[in-house]
């Protein structure tokens, strides 16, 4: 009896612990389903600021870019850049827009937790939050990523691609095989838990002094955002890259 006692106190510790939340968080019940609000309403913003960014900034192309299309142009070349050096001269090219398609929102999407602490937005029961601090999110680009790197394998070897499980000997296919099933949850946490520790660690000032004292804070806040983007957006091609490489 003692003892089931014992497993009964264990479990109900551990549901408690499974319920705990960092912040407060707004749920939408959608049928059966409990759908986290802060992740769907930011990045619609998000999306909203980086379509119209470079519609604002491409009205009045100059030769010589100056302002907003300069930004553009170097935001533009940088992830080429970024690309070409992970993939190579001959595979880069049409990688460029997933590769793009990745860093962008993503970096945005860091910065865009500036709104929960300063609580420009509030929703009925929670504050708008970046999407890159929830787990469903990063393990979501994650998986995106590794889908867009067995598809640039297998479009360019075939089904021959999958040999480089048994190389270089056919001993090996487990070693190969956890090494590409670590990835994915390796960029998608280290994403997560990067941006909600920046995120905790700009609240607890903002909730503790007047909102004017972190504003030293902010300039920093927008390196980390484009670093953490960077930090996911060279390993993803990288990744990508390794499966159009020839099996050594």
């Amino acid at each position: 009896m003692h003892i089931e006692q014992l497993r009964i106190c264990e479990i109900d510790y551990l549901y408690q612990v499974s319920t705990v939340e960092v912040g407060q968080h707004s749920y939408w019940q959608i049928g059966d389903f409990q759908v986290h609000a802060q992740v769907l309403v930011t990045p619609w913003v998000v999306i909203a600021l980086l379509l119209a960014l470079p519609i604002a900034a491409t009205r009045n192309l100059q030769v010589v870019p100056t302002g907003s299309q300069n930004f553009i142009e170097y935001v533009l070349e940088s992830i080429r850049d970024l690309t070409r050096t992970q993939m190579g001269e001959e595979e880069y090219r049409p990688r460029v827009p997933f590769i793009g398609t990745m860093f962008s929102p993503i970096s945005v999407s860091n910065r865009s937790g500036a709104l929960f602490p300063w609580r420009i937005v509030q929703l009925p029961h929670g504050e708008l939050a970046a999407p890159t601090n929830d787990i469903n999110t990063t393990v979501a680009l994650a998986s995106l990523t590794s889908v867009a790197h067995f598809y640039a394998g297998l479009h360019k070897k075939g089904f021959g691609y999958f040999g480089k499980y048994i190389q270089p000997t056919p001993v090996l296919p487990p070693i190969n095989i956890s090494e590409d099933s670590t990835k994915p949850p390796s960029l998608s946490f280290r994403l997560f838990g990067n941006i909600l520790a920046d995120e905790l660690v700009v609240a607890v000032p903002v909730s503790l002094v007047p909102p004017i004292v972190p504003v030293p804070m902010m300039p920093l806040g927008l390196f980390t955002s484009a670093t953490q983007a960077l930090i996911f957006a060279t390993p993803a091609a990288a990744h990508i890259g390794e499966s159009t490489e020839g099996h050594h």
